[in-house]
């Protein structure tokens, strides 16, 4: 009998069913992960929970770890690493050297490549792992950090992750999820001289809103996409978690194919593998006729140079335009969310926005760390000088590859000259974890991905924006229009230009160097958890049935995950002790330790509250990081009712035993909203799934899905129950070895007995270690 025609298929569908390990009836997909990135601040607490279960890594060959986030914390931060002789003596700032030499621990003790800050190649871990070709067209991408979604640009389903399902992925190398709704975004026509990728996304965002993609996969197609280099792409999806999106995705081409050759972890071009890898590629792409639930069409000349107003990535106007007001929006939650922007950010609506002078300027992070980036920002400030007002201009470049390449093409005298500084790589000023922070009421142009209150210092005032316009920025001292600045200045991102970045360490021809090399697994093999351990034994979470208590009400619209808990309370390798820092901002006065009387957790009963009750949508926004639910569970807070929930918050909160309710019914929300500012306790009865009054009276019924219902009411882990399953693992293991070799990470050192050895990925640096190894080995 012939085989049913299969129907049209979308890239998404294509890349989620070739790594299907297993699927339940209710929906529950157990996912094959292929590339699993970590960094020091949301990966701590999942080794720490391998080791209580004794688990190990299941599969080294698929993990690439580096420090990131915190490798500008000494107390001189333009300090350069030439002297760096251990990350103990390097980082003087305590909690943030007790985070990078854990992950330092972790490596060893795990077998797992990394990047350590003497490592040249260490950087931003979405920079790094496509500039190594880590990340490759079709594979599955993960990482404890909601801006994974930049790899989406080769074609990768790839989306942050919550510290629980960090250390599900390293024990088991899949992850426990659903399948996303499909969204097009389809972008078409010529971009303008003076407006970029970063324009693009942010005016995409303008039009849907941060929770425009909520529950979807958004992939980005059409003539101007097409156009894009692989940077300029990598931009685009980097900020596709900002719409809400799981992910963004890009379909794979001949860009993405001359970008990936030469990369060190990426098949060696002509060799079986690479053609064999290149006819698989192209043809991840949507067949036509496929079905998308959610289209959006944007016609490129509508796209103008564009820069945030308020606190969140949707608050976004052309250069040209005013800062709106409470009167421009329609919808009373909107209006809402305008008053309080404009107060924080200290402006007036009907202001032009090149009125508006700023203190600092930071190009960097992420979205715009990349050598393309550092080229657009010269290509404007060159010749020029930083305007006599600013306090201070960074440029702080993604990696320590892209630092030698700006310095081979002389980009850093050009910044230097112009009066920047020109930093080592990290992200810096992007989340101020750091003392590369705002001050409050400091107003900052950045080419970060994140406008929200708080997020690049305590009361700083922060406007996203593109590498060329921030660099116009820095030289008038405003918000500026690039195109007034540098008019001749092309800065679409067209066409790849071929990045020259040696991906290389250098020779290895002493002892010495030698020394600073462990030795990957002698084997690209899977190494399967330990059955020994009891389900339960790392998470360990309590039963949760009936909650009863008081509920603390919120009419606050896109809680985002930095005002749950703001970045400088992450530097932490516990998951425990953050409920003094929970709605930190907002629970006390500025700058100090005194509370906020207005704010609601401050009032009784609400000290006690056992519920949030939040009116507006989007709760849990923004970020990845599982301090957040660990932040609510500690306070004593163990549910979470709201109209709609960032989707990876969502994913945590079940991941701790918590519940997080969606109510979409307004009326039904507002009973229960009345209940809690009545100051009346609530129930919520998981097993029947009602939400009832003090007497006993229903308020709302709710969803929630099938298996999360039993894993809550069970205490079940996650783990425990996911190797049950270890055959079906291991079958697709064989799958994707026969299907795609060149996913299986074999040749991580390649070492030779004659000659130098030539270090093709990164290796473990001995810190601390003894031992010297006194010949070349070879696998």
């Amino acid at each position: 009998m012939p085989s049913a025609v299969q129907p049209p298929r979308t890239l998404y569908d294509k890349v989620f069913q070739d790594h299907i390990v297993e699927e339940k009836e209710d929906g529950t997909v157990l996912l094959y992960i292929d590339r699993h990135l970590i960094h020091e601040v949301t990966s701590p607490q999942a080794f720490e929970g391998l080791r209580n279960a004794g688990r190990k890594v299941r599969r080294p060959d698929c993990t690439l770890a580096t420090v990131d986030h915190l490798t500008r914390t000494q107390n001189i931060p333009t300090a350069s690493r030439k002297n760096l002789t251990t990350t103990e003596k390097f980082i003087e700032e305590a909690d943030s050297r007790t985070q990078c030499m854990t992950l330092e621990e972790n490596v060893k003790a795990f077998d797992l490549t990394y990047f350590g800050l003497d490592d040249k190649r260490q950087g931003i871990v979405h920079i790094i792992g496509p500039e190594q070709g880590f990340t490759l067209p079709g594979t599955t991408v993960v990482c404890g950090d909601s801006h994974t979604s930049t790899h989406g640009a080769f074609g990768a389903l790839a989306f942050g992750i919550g510290t629980s399902e960090v250390e599900h992925v390293l024990a088991t190398q899949t992850i426990i999820t659903r399948r996303s709704k499909n969204m097009k975004v389809q972008v078409d026509g010529e971009l303008a001289s003076g407006v970029n990728s970063k324009d693009v996304i942010l005016h995409v965002i303008g039009l849907i809103g941060t929770a425009g993609g909520t529950g979807a996969v958004i992939e980005f197609c059409g003539s101007t996409i097409r156009s894009l280099s692989m940077e300029a792409r990598m931009s685009i999806c980097n900020m596709s978690i900002e719409a809400g999106a799981r992910a963004g995705m890009i379909a794979p081409d001949q860009i993405t194919i001359d970008y990936l050759k030469g990369r060190p972890l990426a098949p060696k071009e002509d060799s079986p593998e690479w053609k064999k890898a290149c006819n698989y590629w192209l043809g991840l792409k949507s067949d036509e006729g496929a079905k998308f639930d959610i289209e959006i069409h944007v016609d490129s000349k509508d796209i103008a140079p564009t820069v945030s107003w308020g606190t969140s990535p949707q608050d976004v106007v052309p250069i040209t335009g005013v800062v709106p007001g409470p009167d421009d929006f329609e919808d009373e939650v909107k209006k809402e969310a305008c008053k309080r922007a404009l107060k924080y950010m200290g402006l007036t609506a009907g202001t032009p926005m090149q009125d508006i002078p700023v203190d600092k300027v930071f190009i960097g992070s992420c979205t715009n760390a990349r050598i393309e980036d550092l080229r657009a920002a010269a290509r404007v400030v060159k010749g020029k000088k930083v305007a006599s007002n600013l306090k201070r201009a960074m440029i702080v470049p993604g990696s320590g590859l892209v630092k030698k390449q700006a310095e081979a093409e002389g980009l850093d005298k050009i910044f230097l000259d112009a009066g920047f500084e020109f930093r080592e790589a990290g992200c810096s000023m992007c989340l101020g974890m750091n003392p590369d922070i705002l001050s409050p009421g400091e107003r900052c142009a950045s080419t970060s991905n994140r406008n929200f209150e708080g997020r690049q210092g305590a009361g700083g005032r922060t406007h996203l924006m593109s590498p060329a316009m921030a660099a116009a920025a820095a030289i008038s001292g405003n918000l500026a229009d690039v195109r007034k600045i540098a008019p001749s200045t092309t800065t679409a991102n067209q066409g790849s230009p071929k990045v020259e970045l040696d991906a290389h360490m250098e020779d290895v021809a002493s002892d010495e160097d030698l020394d600073r090399i462990i030795d990957a697994p002698a084997d690209p093999v899977s190494h399967p958890s330990s059955g020994s351990a009891p389900a339960g034994a790392s998470a360990g979470m309590p039963k949760f049935e009936t909650l009863r208590g008081y509920a603390a009400p919120m009419d606050v619209a896109n809680i985002d995950t930095d005002a749950i808990i703001p970045k400088q309370f992450l530097k932490t390798i516990k998951r425990s002790g953050l409920g003094t820092a929970l709605f930190h901002g907002w629970r006390y006065e500025p700058g100090t330790d005194k509370e906020n009387p207005d704010f609601v957790l401050n009032q009784e009963p609400y000290r006690n509250a056992k519920t949030l009750v939040c009116t507006g949508p989007n709760f849990g926004c923004g970020s990845s990081r599982e301090h957040a639910p660990w932040a609510l569970l500690d306070f004593g807070i163990k549910c979470i009712i709201a109209p709609s929930f960032g989707d990876i918050f969502f994913n945590n909160t079940f991941k701790n035993g918590m519940l997080p309710i969606q109510i979409s019914d307004k009326a039904a929300l507002e009973k229960i909203a009345s209940e809690a500012r009545a100051k009346k306790e609530i129930e919520v009865d998981l097993v029947n799934q009602v939400i009832r009054d003090a007497d006993g009276n229903e308020l709302a019924k709710f969803d929630v899905e099938e298996f999360r219902k039993h894993c809550l009411i069970n205490g079940l882990d996650d783990i425990g129950l996911t190797m049950a399953s270890v055959d079906k693992i291991e079958k697709h293991e064989a799958r994707r070895t026969r299907e795609w070799p060149w996913l299986d990470g074999s040749g991580y050192l390649a070492r030779h007995r004659k000659g130098p050895v030539k270090i093709e990925a990164a290796a473990v640096p001995k810190t601390n270690r003894g031992d010297v190894i006194k010949e070349p080995l070879e696998w």
